[in-house]
């Protein structure tokens, strides 16, 4: 058995040309590596891979989709409007044969390889709900869904979560993931997964405040009211006249004996009367209305703020937001003014811990928790998601975090590839070094979208382009009824940003 031995005739390896090839092929690796750092440290060079999303759009009075890179995925031919519950699956509920005088309509669900799916029911449809604000939602994750004339519902991709067994399944309006059931004429409620939390044995069932956590309102079949729980516990039982929606700290407003109480989960009673309607319920600090005024007492009904304010609503603290003659200020339980009554309008942002104070000309005022104003000017965008507050100060925008300090936008969006920049009066776009990627031509623009777009504007005309600095559409469009100017590829959005479609 051979160990490393040549076997007799085979010719010796000539090392120098090993050598050679060796060599010949570490610089052709080199030049690799140079060339791809070279293309690596371009400044106009974008690697950043956008998210990929879907929406409607409408064209030639039909509806389609796209996606987020401006493709057409389902081709405008629809005379009903696409719903996409979740813009991030590929899931399109198609509505057709409409019957307006009957109400009647017929749904097909499709994909984006404008295949039919979920086919196995009668009719599928996504549960839409709104906020108090009345603006529109879809539940992103759970679908209705219709066979043998029952309802179900199952999961965006198509698995059953309740089976189709029910007369009829609603939204509890302003309530998120949880659904109101009818079966055998009696009310019940399921959560997303498919899960009973009440059975069906009530006349009526809402929610106890938009926060699902809070509990629900139930009617039994005696016509009184109690409160069931997300937990599935009794926290009131049915014997009330009615209940407010409203809740805080442990205590309910119920109505027994034709006089509004406010009382504990043991039903112990906190105040009796002299009151017509509870608003908010902080601790030991009870929002009331009173013959048409709002004023505030505590847990024992002892006064802190008078009731002869227009309205009234808690902030943070012991400070709340108040109005009388037609203007805001703001007050603390002791009735002493935090900010003078000079305001069109006071909003508190809770997430963002910051005063914004419109004034009657339209500018706001951002203060504080202490009360100092920090900024004032036009406020154009609070995201909530990347922390940061958008203002026009005179004729620029500027960038603030949440503790209302001035940062840069390359900080702020420092995610973005593109941001917008201005000299002499002109618009154009810098990268995240600063170095000039789109000239400054325009007359208006905006910062780059999530999907890598901008929108510009000259000689009053708006346009887009791409994350690489790319002209998608010359400015062509007058947008001037638009309130947000966005553009997906050659789509831009439409007038009605409540509907949220993109058109031509």
């Amino acid at each position: 058995m051979s160990k490393g031995k040549r076997y007799s005739g085979e010719k010796k390896l000539n090392m120098k040309k090993v050598a050679a090839v060796i060599m010949a092929f570490a610089v052709l690796v080199m030049f690799v590596v140079i060339i791809s750092i070279l293309l690596q440290d371009n400044p106009n060079q974008t690697q950043k891979t956008f998210p990929t999303a879907y929406y409607p759009v409408y064209e030639n009075n039909k509806w389609g989709v796209i996606d987020t890179k401006g493709n057409v995925v389902i081709s405008p031919s629809y005379d009903e409007m696409i719903v996409i519950p979740d813009s991030s699956k590929p899931v399109f509920i198609c509505t057709h044969n409409v019957d307006y005088e009957t109400g009647t309509y017929e749904t097909s669900v499709i994909n984006e390889k404008n295949q039919e799916i979920y086919t196995n029911y009668d009719k599928v449809e996504a549960l839409d709900n709104h906020d108090e604000n009345n603006n529109l939602w879809y539940e992103k994750t759970v679908l209705k869904a219709q066979k043998d004339g029952k309802y179900g519902l199952i999961s965006i991709e198509g698995k059953e979560l309740l089976p189709c067994e029910y007369e009829q399944i609603e939204v509890l309006s302003g309530v998120s993931s949880v659904f109101c059931t009818t079966k055998d004429g009696q009310k019940g409620l399921v959560d997303i997964a498919g899960n009973t939390i009440i059975e069906n044995a009530y006349v009526s069932i809402t929610g106890l405040t938009t926060a699902y956590e809070n509990g629900f309102i139930v009617e039994a079949q005696d016509g009184k009211y109690g409160v069931i729980g997300y937990d599935k516990s009794t926290k009131l039982e049915p014997k009330y006249e009615e209940i407010q929606h409203v809740y805080g700290n442990g205590m309910y407003v119920v109505k027994e004996n034709g006089t509004w109480k406010v009382i504990d989960e043991d039903e112990n009673v906190k105040i009796e009367g002299g009151f017509d309607s509870v608003v908010e319920i902080q601790p030991n600090a009870i929002t009331i209305q009173k013959n048409g005024a709002y004023g505030v007492v505590t847990e024992n009904g002892q006064e802190l703020i008078p009731a002869e304010y227009t309205s009234l609503t808690y902030a943070f603290d012991t400070n709340y937001i108040a109005q009388k003659e037609g203007k805001y200020g703001m007050i603390d339980t002791s009735n002493q003014t935090k900010m003078d009554f000079n305001y069109a309008s006071i909003v508190y942002h809770r997430e963002a811990d910051f005063i914004q104070a419109e004034n009657s000309d339209g500018q706001s005022e951002l203060l504080d928790r202490n009360f100092a104003v920090k900024v004032t000017g036009i406020v154009s965008e609070i995201n909530t998601n990347k922390n940061y507050i958008r203002v026009r100060v005179g004729e620029d925008y500027q960038y603030y975090n949440f503790r209302l300090e001035q940062k840069p936008n390359t900080e702020i969006l420092s995610t973005n590839t593109l941001f917008l920049s201005k000299q002499d009066g002109k618009y154009g776009y810098v990268n995240g070094e600063g170095v000039v990627v789109i000239n400054y031509i325009y007359d208006d623009a905006t910062e780059q979208n999530n999907y890598g777009y901008v929108a510009v504007k000259k000689d009053g005309k708006w346009g887009t382009i791409d994350a690489q600095g790319n002209v998608v559409v010359e400015p062509t469009y007058t947008l001037e009824n638009n309130l947000v100017v966005d553009f997906i590829g050659q789509w831009h959005l439409a007038e009605d940003i409540n509907a949220y479609y993109y058109t031509k």
